[in-house]
């Protein structure tokens, strides 16, 4: 998500297998209590998701059913970009969406009323920029056209990859185009330099021998973290649906973790990839259970403190002229459901 507002208004493309691309308009429905009779309240909750092997707790907890139980009767979709999920969770078309750090402050710096509510993920190496051989480092991008999505994770990614090297956005010629579409314009050779994340990465590096990942998100371990945000309003109404969505997800973790070859296979039937690849795609990310939620939504001394990295995301944002000013982050992140997850084990 994080996208810019214009292009994710564009025709729906169709709809191919995209990390952060949210909510589905045709996709995919993860249905936690279907056929049970509802009360006045919301039929369901529309939860925009990507598909995006990090929310393996989510399809597994989906798929067993754990959020019925708890009163909470979930769907999840999948638009064809991050930029047409934006689009829905910043009109209130959906109740929740994931993103991921930049784009969330880019979305808060648009107006958006929302609270951070549950940490996801982190990416440590799922995330790269891909080039060719004869591009030696960062500093020599200098002058080339790069592939990657605009204004998406990839792009705010890209754009620390280049200040670390002294460059800005207008060294380089971007070519925007989606994840996968960059990916394939790298193995063709049509651009010198792309940036995608797996399974797209790894397969473009593959199929390109003369050239390598260059570096990737390993490096910058506190730039990508995955979230879900929740509209505020619809928190102040529902608490309780919230609280089961935080719930359900960690039980879901909990049953990756027991039953990981289960899980594999049913994240992999969601996203449409081998449960190996599941399995691989896994090792280039750190999926944030309880402890690490608590400690990333209400620590300010640790080193992951989220609220700490979306401040200065914001500044280099703003920096970078991505947004027009520093939005206020201090009441963003909501850490009530995954206190209450601990005083309330499942």
């Amino acid at each position: 998500m994080g996208r810019n507002f214009v292009e994710a208004a564009r025709m729906f493309s169709k709809s191919r297998w995209d990390r952060r691309r949210v909510l589905a308009l045709a996709g995919l429905a993860l249905t936690g209590c279907a056929g049970q009779a509802r009360t006045s309240r919301p039929v369901a909750t529309t939860v925009g998701i990507v598909d995006w092997v990090g929310y393996a707790p989510l399809y597994v907890a989906a798929q067993k059913g754990f959020f019925a139980p708890l009163g909470l009767d979930l769907v999840a979709r999948t638009f064809p970009s991050p930029g047409q999920g934006t689009l829905a969770f910043a009109g209130g078309r959906v109740e929740a969406a994931a993103d991921v750090t930049a784009g969330a402050v880019d979305l808060k710096a648009r107006g958006k009323d929302f609270r951070v509510v549950m940490v996801v993920d982190r990416s440590l190496g799922a995330d790269g920029l891909l080039a060719s051989n004869h591009i030696g480092n960062i500093a020599d991008l200098k002058g080339h056209k790069v592939a990657l999505e605009y204004g998406s994770v990839s792009h705010f990614f890209f754009l620390q990859v280049l200040a670390q090297a002294g460059l800005g956005s207008q060294d380089v010629t971007i070519v925007n185009t989606p994840p996968d579409a960059a990916a394939a314009a790298y193995r063709s050779g049509q651009v010198e330099a792309a940036v995608s994340y797996a399974p797209f990465l790894g397969a473009a590096n593959r199929a390109r021998p003369d050239g390598r990942i260059l570096f990737d998100s390993s490096r910058l371990p506190s730039a990508i973290s995955d979230i879900y945000l929740f509209d505020a309003g619809y928190i102040k109404i529902y608490p309780e649906k919230v609280q089961a969505f935080v719930t359900g997800v960690l039980r879901g973790l909990a049953y990756l973790e027991a039953h990981p070859d289960e899980g594999y296979a049913i994240t992999a039937r969601q996203i449409k990839i081998q449960p190996s690849e599941v399995k691989t795609y896994l090792q280039g990310i750190r999926l944030a259970d309880l402890a690490t939620n608590i400690d990333m939504l209400t620590n300010p001394n640790s080193p992951v403190y989220l609220l700490g990295s979306m401040r200065l995301l914001a500044r280099f944002l703003k920096d970078q002229g991505q947004i027009q000013a520093i939005p206020d982050l201090d009441n963003l992140i909501d850490p009530r459901f995954v206190l209450a997850a601990r005083s309330n084990p499942s």
